[in-house]
């Protein structure tokens, strides 16, 4: 054995480098504490093996045992096979080979058991300068002592060594759990984990910990280290953050529901409706008053954030008018008061000045619907805390919105002139029926669309032909515009002409579609056509496309009777109609409907069928007439929850 190999007879870590760091040679325990085996460490460089934060005191140590002739000492911390790396005080001195002449480092741990706080101080000082508090926990004892490292950290505890329980007792009681999970983490090194701690002059702090288990020498005893960080300041911070992000998004969703609300808004009361319920909200004012103008005076409304009375104070109030709000309704400019005095000094040559004004402590803005040089339109005023005034960038803003609430007001205001101009002329299109129909009572109804923004094609009629009998009709043409009120006057016009010449109901639909397929109509019908003779009840029908007949009778009992059927009037070419010969009763109903009336998302054909003949058996049972009975029927529209227009013909042979 020579010189060299009697260098790794020892019991605790021992390693030969060459000069350049590389291991030549090492005992079994340096193998161990480095947490390779031997051979995969020989021809390696030592540093390499190492952790990368340990590297630097470990090339310093080399480099100094390489070069001098005196000793060296560092505290480095190897790996280790378990989950504890192993803290070792290792020296390093230069030594010759006696063999071979060649310089080497020996690099060996020395024995630090009488010294086990001489490996904490590059912990206790690495804490410090991290400005990190350092604890050491034995488990087994249940102690905590601490080791220093940010003085504020280490004063957390005065005394040296405290135990365990007194740690957990001041943890706040929803974070023990996490703190105990630490604390026995068998973990080489656990994630932060944060708790509030209770201290004594300042209340609840927020820790942040982590723990790293080390065995203090090789061979020496195994102890859970505790590096604290104090996250009180940043943790407020985030939760100062997260709640102004929050309070952001807030407002941020409440504009966006406001602006989405206004875009969907389809009558002036659904538009005053969301001015009043979310503007203030959505700018984070205390109240909203609302203004349009009509015929030149104002309408105005107010919300809870503004008395009724101020509101009442302006309805009414001329357009002309020199007062602030009319003002700025006139000339599309908006007006701010941060204060009530700056108000008064504004407006101060009134003394009769009209609300709205601003009350001490509240700031005021008045933001036009429709800009400088536009049609004025009206303007709605937010009041706000005086303190806390709206930003220029928020005025700003709520000018935009103003102004898409303007848009939509004149969106309303067009689409009501466009279905008042479309009911009437739909109105107008619908037949008179005929006083007086001998054996015959009839009653019709029609419904425009619930939705107050389109009109339909439904349309009935009833008229005498030729032959003495009495024609009844009901259709649906498609689409909801003036187009398709036109387009049903066109069918109903084009089917009366016709009957007066063939009375027939399958003709009259067999003409009716050819001439519109030669027309080259864009839309179709559907429609049924009955042909009564009420001097024996016979009647003949058929229907292109349409829903089928109700058929109610005295006793309350009703039938669905479906015609035979071609398709619907204006899209195949050459299409026929087969017609069905039947007989109404006397003291029967016959109810012919638009789908409208029997057909919704709520309710299937069949089962809207059966509703609405049930009505009017049970009408005629109670021995109604035809008007009361036309009305049952229309009230089972409410049930269906369709939006579509709705006709209703009721006809009883008397």
């Amino acid at each position: 054995m020579d010189a060299a190999d009697e260098l790794l007879q020892r019991v605790t870590p021992s390693a030969l480098l060459i000069l350049d760091g590389v291991i030549r040679s090492l005992n079994a325990a340096m193998a161990t504490a480095l947490g390779r085996p031997w051979e995969q460490c020989v021809g390696h460089g030592f540093v390499d093996l190492l952790s990368e934060d340990q590297r630097i005191s470990a090339e310093s140590l080399l480099a100094h045992g390489a070069t001098t002739k005196t000793l060296a000492m560092r505290v480095l911390e190897f790996p280790g096979t378990g989950t504890a790396s192993v803290v070792c005080l290792v020296e390093a001195r230069p030594v010759t080979d006696p063999s071979s002449g060649e310089r080497l480092v020996w690099l060996h741990s020395l024995d630090a058991r009488h010294d086990l706080g001489g490996l904490l101080i590059p912990f206790q000082l690495a804490a410090k300068d991290a400005g990190l508090g350092l604890w050491m926990c034995s488990p087994d004892e249940h102690r905590v002592e601490s080791l220093g490292g940010a003085p504020v950290l280490a004063a957390l505890f005065p005394q040296a060594s405290v135990p365990l329980s007194e740690v957990i007792r001041r943890v706040h009681p929803d974070d023990r759990r996490n703190v105990q999970r630490l604390v026995r983490s068998s973990a080489a090194q656990s994630p932060w984990i944060r708790s509030r701690f209770l201290t004594e002059p300042d209340g609840w702090r927020v820790l942040a910990g982590q723990t790293r288990r080390i065995q203090l020498g090789y061979g020496g005893p195994e102890r859970v280290f505790a590096v604290i960080r104090d996250d009180t300041q940043s943790e407020t911070h985030r939760q100062e953050m997260l709640a102004e992000v929050s309070a952001e998004r807030e407002r941020a969703d409440g504009i966006t529901a406001f602006s989405s609300a206004l875009f969907t808004a389809a009558t002036e009361q659904e538009l005053q409706q969301v001015v009043l319920a979310r503007l203030a909200a959505a700018v984070g004012g205390l109240g909203t008053l609302f203004a349009v103008v009509d015929d030149g005076r104002l309408r105005v409304s107010s919300d809870a954030g503004i008395p009724a009375w101020e509101a009442d104070a302006l309805h009414g109030l001329s357009l002309d008018e020199d007062r602030p709000l009319p003002c700025v309704i006139r000339t599309g400019q908006a007006q701010f008061f941060p204060n009530h005095e700056e108000f008064v000094r504004r407006w101060l040559h009134d003394d009769g000045l009209p609300l709205p004004r601003p009350v001490p402590g509240t700031a005021l803005s008045i933001i036009p619907l429709s800009p400088v040089g536009d049609r004025p339109l009206g303007a709605w005023v937010v009041t706000y805390e005086s303190e806390r005034p709206p930003s220029s960038e928020k005025l700003a803003f709520m000018t935009a919105l103003a102004e898409l609430a303007g848009q939509a007001l004149r969106r309303i205001r067009l689409q009501q002139a466009h279905v008042e101009l479309s009911t009437a002329l739909q109105e107008s299109m619908l037949p008179t029926l005929p006083e007086h129909l001998p054996g015959l009572e009839i009653a019709a109804r029609y419904q425009p669309s619930r939705d107050g923004l389109d009109i339909g094609g439904d349309w009935y009629d009833a008229f005498f032909l030729p032959d003495g009998a009495v024609a009844l009709e009901i259709g649906d043409a498609q689409g909801h515009d003036v187009d398709a009120a036109v387009f049903m006057g066109q069918v109903r016009s084009s089917m009366r002409a016709i009957a007066a010449h063939e009375p027939e109901p399958g003709t009259v639909l067999t003409r009716t579609n050819e001439l519109l397929v030669a027309m080259g109509a864009p839309r179709f019908a559907s429609c049924t056509m009955l042909h009564l003779d009420p001097r024996d009840g016979q009647v003949i029908g058929t229907s292109a496309g349409h829903v089928p007949l109700l058929h109610a009778r005295d006793d309350g009992s009703h039938t669905i009777r479906t015609l035979p059927a071609g398709p619907v009037l204006g899209v195949v070419p050459g299409a026929e109609y087969p017609e069905e010969t039947f007989t109404l009763e006397e003291g029967t109903v016959l109810v012919m409907v638009t789908d409208g009336v029997v057909e919704g998302p709520r309710l299937p054909l069949e089962a809207g069928l059966e509703r609405a003949g049930a009505l009017a058996g049970r009408a005629l049972q109670e021995r109604l007439g035809v008007e009361a009975t036309a009305d049952r029927v229309l009230d089972a529209v409410a049930e269906v929850d369709h939006l579509d227009d709705v006709a209703v013909l009721v006809i009883r042979r008397a």
